[in-house]
């Protein structure tokens, strides 16, 4: 992973709409801004260091065997819950609800009108609007009182911090939900130990979630910053003893380095930014170098693998692209590759917000 996903997931200025927080009828999205830093979602980038030589390519062949049984399009849905929920959502914007607090955020894909009235939208607690350079919570208004940084949210009975970031992000991403779920299950039906390698890991409910079902996590990501921001979690599930090594490294070299050591994993996610830099200035290109990542995702499995989950966000591809790349790095094994987006579905019109694509590899 590399250092932050800062601005990784359709980092769109918000606009400024009124006090109330609700956007202007007129208001458009703006174009996105170049992404400018490494892992999967973290925190703000930290200062760019000088870039290491660039090495060598992992040779890449077309692999024998017949591709896996396709399963396509498939739409991963998360409806609202009392742990978090999408309000509304239009004119670029999305209002939320996660936990004790409304938030609104920019969403360019939310290119339609809101349904709910102003009075709703301007009963937010939190709007980012991304008007100023500062760190931390300097990024974000609060309407009606002052909020810290942190705030306890859960998730299907998982405690963690929300947080109010510099890049918009609050420390989770409640799509996911749907992969979540999906790996807890297969964990549990294993009836034998598992071992979860999780990439671009950020601030670890994935984690939490697979160690939770009864796995051996290894959590990596290349922000200082967001493997804190796991560990303080871990501590608020009250999951402290469960086996979960937090590594801060780049995603590929650590990947490598499993290869070369024997290291094997019954499940890999990996969530990789479109563009970013590693803690030694590593550089990422997703479609230079996601072809590569799968490969060793595929070259770490163990004899028995359960799956392999690549989500991937802020992207100018079809899923059709990524599941094309899976199918092809899976031949051979047999199992079944399902690919689509995740939603996530509107409590006031019904509306299915799109938030990425992904594609995944499943044994059975």
């Amino acid at each position: 992973m590399k250092p932050s996903r800062d601005r990784r997931r359709d980092d769109r200025p918000a606009r400024k709409g009124g006090q109330d927080g609700r956007p202007p009828p007129e208001a458009r999205p703006e174009r996105p801004q170049k992404p400018q830093k490494a892992h999967a979602d973290g925190p703000r980038a930290e200062p760019s260091r000088a870039a290491e030589p660039a090495p060598a390519r992992r040779p890449l062949s077309r692999r024998e065997g017949a591709l896996p049984a396709e399963r396509l399009p498939l739409i991963l849905e998360v409806a609202p819950n009392d742990d978090y929920a999408l309000l509304d959502s239009g004119a670029g914007q999305k209002l939320e609800q996660y936990g004790p607090y409304r938030i609104v955020r920019p969403e360019g894909q939310a290119i339609w009108q809101p349904a709910l009235g102003e009075r709703e939208w301007a009963k937010a607690d939190a709007i980012f609007t991304g008007d100023t350079d500062e760190e931390g919570m300097g990024r974000w208004r609060f309407p009606h009182a002052p909020l810290g940084e942190t705030w306890p949210m859960r998730h299907d009975g998982i405690d963690y911090l929300g947080r109010f970031t510099s890049f918009r992000h609050v420390g989770v991403f409640p799509e996911q939900a749907s992969h979540w779920d999906h790996m807890a299950g297969l964990i549990e039906a294993a009836r034998r130990p598992v071992k979860v390698l999780n990439l671009f890991g950020y601030t670890g409910l994935a984690s939490l979630v697979a160690a939770r079902a009864g796995a051996e996590v290894t959590h990596v990501d290349a922000s200082k910053k967001a493997i804190g921001w796991a560990r303080e979690n871990q501590e608020a599930a009250r999951l402290a003893d469960k086996p979960i090594r937090w590594i801060c490294e780049d995603a590929m070299k650590f990947a490598e380095r499993e290869e070369r050591r024997g290291s094997r994993y019954d499940i890999v996610l990996f969530d990789p930014p479109a563009f970013g830099r590693g803690p030694k200035g590593e550089v990422w290109q997703l479609f230079d170098d996601l072809p590569a990542l799968a490969d060793l995702c595929r070259a770490i499995l163990t004899p028995k693998p359960l799956a392999v989950v690549l989500t991937a966000y802020s992207i100018r591809a079809s899923f059709f692209a990524i599941h094309g790349l899976m199918r092809d790095t899976f031949a051979g094994m047999g199992g079944r590759v399902e690919s689509g987006e995740l939603v996530i579905r509107e409590k006031s019109a019904g509306r299915a917000l799109s938030t990425s694509l992904f594609s995944r590899w499943v044994a059975k």
